[in-house]
Parts: structure tokens; C-alpha cells; sequence
């Protein structure tokens, strides 16, 4: 099943999108929205970046300080992983970019 989701062209503009759907510009970062990096794997996710925040954010409670799109081993392969921050304690959360599993939920060491 294939979802098509449609948006008004000045929608699309805030979100840095082309018409054709081509990143135009990196999102940068905001207050609420760290950078995102992975930008060339989005079309190979079957979970929006939204829908991964969220399912992160419910696995572990806290602020989202980074978050990427990343080909790593476990799941399908392809996945979002959360840096989140909680009672001052770095988390990393891993969520699967084709199912939406959650792959990993861990204090981060910074072993990466």
C-alpha cells in the first residue's frame, strides 16, 4: 500500500523541499529540531523522520539533541538514531527507518 501525501507548495518550501521532493536546502537547526544528517537515505525509509522522533521520544522520555538517517548493522539495515537527553543523561535510541522498531535504547557512552 502506497500513501501519497500532498501538501501545498509553501508547505513544502518551509520544510527546505523542492517541488520534485529533492531536498533544496539542509534543515537547520532549531530550538526545537536539532540538525538532521542522512538526507540521501530518506527515500529508501518507509518511517518518516517525524513518525521515528516520535516513536523514540515514547521509548525514552526526554530532549532530542541529534538525530540522523544512517545505514547500520541490526533491523533492515537503515536506521533513525536519537540522541535524547534525560535528567542529564545522554541516550542514544535507534529506530528502524522500514518497520518502526525500536532497535536500540541505551545510554550513550559516546562509544561510536
Amino acid at each position: 500500500m502506497r500513501v501519497q501525501l500532498i501538501l501545498p507548495l509553501a508547505a513544502l518550501a518551509s520544510l527546505g523541499l523542492a517541488a520534485g521532493g529533492v531536498l533544496a536546502r539542509p534543515m537547520a537547526a532549531s530550538a526545537t529540531s536539532p540538525a538532521f544528517s542522512g538526507h540521501k537515505l530518506a527515500g529508501a525509509a518507509r518511517v518518516s523522520l517525524a513518525q521515528a522522533r516520535g516513536i523514540a521520544l515514547k521509548a525514552h522520555p526526554g530532549a532530542v539533541t541529534g538525530e540522523e538517517l544512517e545505514k547500520e548493522g541490526g533491523g533492515s539495515g537503515l536506521r533513525y538514531s536519537f540522541d535524547i537527553k534525560s535528567a542529564g543523561v545522554a541516550y542514544e535510541v535507534g529506530v528502524d527507518a522500514k518497520s518502526g522498531a525500536v532497535l536500540e535504547n541505551d545510554r550513550d557512552t559516546g562509544n561510536d
